[in-house]
């Protein structure tokens, strides 16, 4: 295929479009093509890493948009990544990351990470280093450091990004968001949010049985940063979620998608201390399991938050997945679909309640009739096309150059976010962390029945340092995050 090259007017058109369109080294795309026709020079190339899947559809969004070109394609497994590899046939394709940065920087404006959550950091930190532009599936990273290191990158590196939680673009957010605003359900003060999910096993001990590593798969580029363990089974390409070493369970799923509201409407920061209670399985007729490789199949999570500049008060924060659901609202009728069924979103009010769906879809005021008796300005702009248009969003923003253009989940948003439901994850772990008692006669749960105290500035858990080597896992030898 043929390279864009490096050239100055490029890399300055890319970077500065307002400086760019007055040179004369940059043709007009009406003189090229005709109205509608999108120069070389007017689109944004992208490197994609993880094109199964999730990917698949974030690659085909980016094109879509008409103002992208899919440059560069990266999988490590070859058998996920061939409908991209069909859709983009002119994108060169890479099994590593590494390589396909190191081979082919000077010609990628922006790079997709849609990976399992365990690689997101340091494939996105590494692109940032070069300048590039990135676009990370949800959640932002695995760890809590890791998600700090990158709000702080993307100031440092100066490149526009984003987190793909597209609900963050939908009209529904902002319809709370002005709802709140003109205090018609007066100051918040709790919020619950939760999910039917995981649809994934979790809560079970890791598979003993062996099984044939798929030839077009490389087992160990697929690891990264993780341990290195044996392949087994239907681990790729999904049921990695429900494992600590490579997933954040049901929060790092769906949180991202329901924590986005709170977290915009009341503009929320760090929470300050989180505490949880989670559910087991029953291995037999007598005993629960315990397996810590794993999430748990369910658990209710307690974030308390400091006050805003839009509270009054300390905020708590309910997290519920594995099905739990908080107690309906007395404003909603028996029969009114709470959520969506199955995930949703519930801001209390000193005045009144207002609740949403998965990804803020489908706001409404309690009781629901209020919804079309009240009316307020909309003051915040929508983004054209909503959740699908939060990648021609990020496209056109990278166009404009940092600075210049706003998006919907920028790592300055997205990073507190994702630091939130980490630190619900910590207190998750910490439930199951056992202990040899006292006695010598069996095991302790040292961490259950507390509250976690969180000192946001040292990025640690003050009172019970045991949760703390989650805060920051280690690496594999070999790999290494390049702060």
């Amino acid at each position: 295929m043929s390279q864009i090259p490096d050239s100055p007017s490029r890399r300055e058109f890319i970077k500065h479009s307002a400086v760019a369109a007055a040179t004369f080294m940059i043709v007009p795309r009406f003189v090229l093509g005709g109205k509608g026709y999108t120069a070389p020079s007017d689109q944004l190339v992208v490197a994609s890493v993880g094109v199964g899947g999730k990917g698949e559809s974030d690659v085909a969004a980016f094109a879509k948009t008409g103002k992208a070109r899919i440059g560069y394609l990266c999988d490590v497994d070859d058998r996920r990544a061939a409908k991209s590899v069909a859709a983009f046939p002119q994108a060169k394709y890479y099994k590593d990351w590494r390589q396909m940065l190191d081979k082919e920087a000077k010609n990628i404006d922006a790079v997709s990470v849609s990976t399992p959550d365990h690689n997101h950091a340091i494939i996105t930190l590494a692109a940032m280093q070069l300048g590039k532009h990135v676009y990370v599936q949800k959640p932002l990273t695995h760890d809590i450091y890791e998600a700090r290191m990158l709000t702080e990158a993307a100031k440092r590196y100066k490149v526009v990004t984003q987190m793909g939680n597209q609900g963050a673009s939908n009209d529904g957010v902002r319809q709370l968001q002005e709802w709140y605003d003109a205090k018609i359900i007066g100051d918040v003060h709790t919020v619950y949010c939760w999910t039917d999910r995981p649809v994934w096993p979790q809560g079970i001990p890791w598979p003993t049985t062996k099984a044939a590593l798929p030839p077009e798969l490389d087992w160990d580029l697929w690891l990264g940063t993780a341990p290195y363990r044996e392949y087994v089974d239907k681990l790729v390409p999904f049921n990695w979620r429900g494992w600590w070493e490579y997933g954040t369970g049901a929060l790092g799923d769906m949180g991202c998608h329901l924590l986005e509201a709170p977290f915009r409407v009341l503009n929320l920061q760090y929470a300050s201390t989180v505490q949880a209670s989670v559910g087991s399985v029953y291995v037999d007729e007598f005993k629960r399991g315990y397996f810590p490789e794993s999430c748990p199949p369910s658990s209710h999570v307690t974030l308390t938050f400091p006050k805003t500049n839009k509270t009054k008060q300390d905020v708590t924060l309910h997290w519920m997945d594995g099905g739990i659901q908080p107690e309906r609202p007395e404003e909603l009728g028996p029969n009114e679909l709470f959520g969506d069924g199955g995930n949703g979103i519930l801001f209390v009010g000193k005045k009144g309640k207002m609740m949403a769906s998965t990804y803020s879809a489908d706001p409404r005021l309690l009781p629901v009739s209020r919804t079309q008796e009240v009316h307020v300005k909309q003051t915040i702009a929508r983004v054209p096309g909503q959740a699908g248009g939060h990648y021609a969003q990020w496209v056109e923003a990278c166009l404009a150059g940092y600075g210049n253009k706003a998006v919907s989940s920028p790592f300055e948003m997205a990073g507190p976010l994702t630091e939130a439901l980490l630190m619900a994850n910590l207190a998750i772990r910490g439930y199951d962390i056992q202990r040899p008692k006292a006695t010598g006669s069996g095991m302790d749960y040292p961490g259950r029945g507390i509250e976690l105290v969180w000192d946001n500035k040292q990025m640690k858990v003050t009172n019970f340092d045991d949760v703390n080597r989650f805060v920051k896992r280690d690496y594999r030898e070999g790999w290494k995050l390049g702060i």
